[in-house]
């Protein structure tokens, strides 16, 4: 009977010590929480003529917020403007824009008006071996995934820096898992993922001051019409790749959506979309922003634990990776 007495004890003095380890948390922590509403405000999303951008657009514009879409085909902006309408009952405003294009980017955003949610959702993907590829592809997803989110900042920063909000505004940049972990077949893509998240983490202490907050949203595969469209051509992609590429679980668009607005409401800097992204973002959180004690506490005390798990993981990655090498050797023998 007298170990129940002290079972308690013990309990007890772990749980007074996260509980004051929590409240030291909750004073360093910066730049710490924020709430960053939607109902009212005019978010500009890029990429927002299909999949996770149309998606967020439907939802923002469901949740009373003024929308902006840019992207690249007038036709298909039309369409997304038309079903946002008949879902929605609400009229977005849009732009048929090429990001690449500094120029067109930033006639855009001054005709749209002072941005207070800026997603940049545009993304190209082509999954290819490095030795596969061609350079103007290389350049090309640089220039759409990285250089055109570096012109969307650039040309609607000052507006959202200048116009005076006692309310905090965001920058939402669209990255990945892929941003996250390195795949194979991956290398141009998660280079523009992960360079991605060195432009987040250094714009968010320039724009602390402004009370603008950055969210990094990393989603894992997700049903979108160009990832579809990929899947059934094949175009330089290998089993191994989509093998190792699926080991995080599909999202839907309408989820990744949601996840992605609750990330922005809650000024998270981190938004994974499953539990996966959560495990990656826990063991890879390094110098990134804190916004939040409790996760700041899983950090400091799970992020060995997950990364022990994700060495037998990338383990079984290379395991994979030099049976499918011996067997495509083998197979060329014969040939």
């Amino acid at each position: 009977m007298e170990t129940i007495p002290l079972l308690l004890i013990s309990v007890g003095t772990v749980v007074a010590v996260v509980l004051i380890f929590l409240a030291i948390l909750s004073h360093v922590i910066k730049p710490g929480g924020a709430r960053v509403p939607i109902k009212g405000r005019h978010v500009f999303i890029t990429g927002g003529s299909m999949g996770i951008g149309l998606a967020i657009a439907k939802q923002a514009s469901a949740q009373g917020a003024r929308v902006s879409l840019l992207a690249r085909g007038f036709q298909k902006l039309e369409e997304a403007r038309d079903e946002i309408r008949r879902e929605t009952g609400v009229e977005v405003s849009i732009y048929s824009v090429d990001v690449r294009d500094e120029d067109g980017v930033r006639k855009a955003l001054q005709e749209a008006g002072t941005v207070d949610v800026l997603i940049c959702n545009q993304g190209f993907f082509l999954p290819r071996e490095l030795v596969q590829m061609d350079m103007d592809e290389v350049k090309y997803m640089l220039d759409v995934n990285l250089v055109g989110t570096f012109n969307l900042i650039r040309h609607a920063l000052p507006a959202m820096q200048q116009t005076a909000s006692s309310t905090p505004r965001s920058i939402a940049i669209i990255s990945s898992q892929a941003g996250q972990v390195g795949v194979y077949g991956y290398t141009h893509y998660c280079a523009s993922k992960f360079a991605l998240r060195g432009l987040a983490e250094a714009l968010q202490q320039e724009i602390i001051s402004h009370n603008i907050r950055v969210c990094l949203v990393c989603p894992p595969v997700v049903e979108t019409p160009g990832y579809k469209k990929i899947a059934v051509q094949k175009k330089g992609t290998s089993v191994l790749t989509t093998k190792l590429a699926t080991s995080s679980t599909k999202m839907d668009v309408k989820d990744v959506a949601r996840e992605t607005l609750d990330g922005i409401k809650s000024g998270q800097f981190f938004v994974p979309c499953n539990w996966q992204g959560f495990a990656l973002s826990l063991a890879g959180s390094g110098g990134s922003p804190a916004t939040s004690p409790l996760t700041a506490l899983c950090e400091v005390f799970l992020a060995g634990a997950i990364r022990l798990g994700l060495i037998f993981t990338v383990g079984k990655w290379y395991k994979k990776t030099a049976a499918w090498n011996a067997k495509m050797q083998a197979t060329a023998k014969k040939l």
